[in-house]
């Protein structure tokens, strides 16, 4: 028996093509799933896509428009979609034609397997190979958090049990990483490789300066580790620093003097660089704290192209 599925994709400056994806995906929709809607939601594009996404909603009728009131970054806009998605499977997917929507059997085929979420991840990284180094990172940084150590690639392409939306019914923070709050409903991920195309348009919006904030996102946002970490520095050079008094102490009572200023100009700045190390750790925590202090939506929706839910 066919499913029924949601897919959600997140648009920001794609006008030229959404025409082409949408065709696409009702091609292989209609070989899937008995009822199904493509979710189209609007991260505050200039390039006049929700012109488009509204031309299109009324040309495709399985398709929904969320225009949001500016841009919140892909995550946000992901959760926003999953939220209105009606269907009992979901399927994410970015909007630059780099996921092919022929690909989406092979997800779903895996999903029918027992797991609860599956990545369908590239074959090979079509970046230059910092921009390979930093996903690879990031990537290992979202499995550890998640607590998931049976896989390592995380992708954008992925298609998930809509239930497990009820783990993270309440969540607020206008810090969202997808992937951890799925972990939060289960364990059971799965990672497949499908093809992935070139970008067919436009450049990615992730630099190297996303990339690493998203990097300390993950870790202090959805972590208590580098916390730990902290701690852990704090009582080394505490212990480091017993063995230099009982140093100290040894070669006055052999020698009757000390090393001089070297030596202790060395042991403060060496001190002095843990501190701030750890202080810049909490500091961290303290403006996320911060921030979810201000209480500040995760999305703001200015209008829809149908009836689709908008909290």
């Amino acid at each position: 028996m066919k499913s029924s599925i949601s897919v959600v994709i997140p648009v920001y400056n794609s006008a030229e093509i959404l025409p082409d994806l949408i065709c696409g995906l009702s091609t292989v929709l209609d070989t899937l799933a008995d009822v199904c809607e493509v979710i189209l939601v609007n991260d505050g594009s200039s390039d006049g896509s929700w012109e488009v996404i509204n031309k299109l909603s009324a040309q495709y009728p399985r398709v929904h428009g969320i225009n949001m009131m500016r841009n919140y970054g892909q995550h946000n806009a992901l959760l926003c979609g999953i939220r209105a998605a009606q269907y009992e499977v979901v399927v994410t997917m970015d909007d630059d034609l780099q996921h092919p929507p022929e690909e989406i059997p092979k997800l779903l085929a895996k999903l029918s397997e027992g797991y609860d979420v599956v990545y369908g991840a590239p074959r090979e990284l079509p970046h230059s190979w910092w921009r390979n180094f930093m996903s690879r990172l990031i990537k290992r940084l979202l499995t550890w958090v998640m607590g998931v150590s049976t896989f390592q690639e995380v992708a954008a392409f992925r298609a998930f049990k809509t239930a497990l939306r009820r783990s993270f019914t309440n969540y607020q923070n206008p810090d969202v990483i997808l992937d951890v709050l799925l972990s939060w409903g289960t364990t059971r991920f799965v990672s497949i490789p499908v093809k992935h195309n070139p970008r067919q348009s436009g450049v990615s919006n992730y630099n190297f300066s996303k990339l690493v904030n998203t990097a300390f996102l993950i870790l202090t946002g959805f972590s208590t580790a580098p916390l730990r970490l902290a701690s852990y520095i704090g009582f080394s050079f505490t212990v480091f620093g017993v063995i230099v008094f009982a140093y100290v102490v040894i070669q006055y009572l052999l020698q009757g003097s000390i090393p001089g200023f070297p030596f202790l100009a060395s042991i403060i700045s060496l001190f002095s660089g843990a501190q701030l190390f750890a202080l810049g750790i909490v500091g961290e925590y303290l403006a996320r704290i911060f921030s979810r202090s201000m209480d500040r939506p995760v999305y703001v929706v200015r209008e829809t192209t149908t009836g689709t839910p908008t909290t």
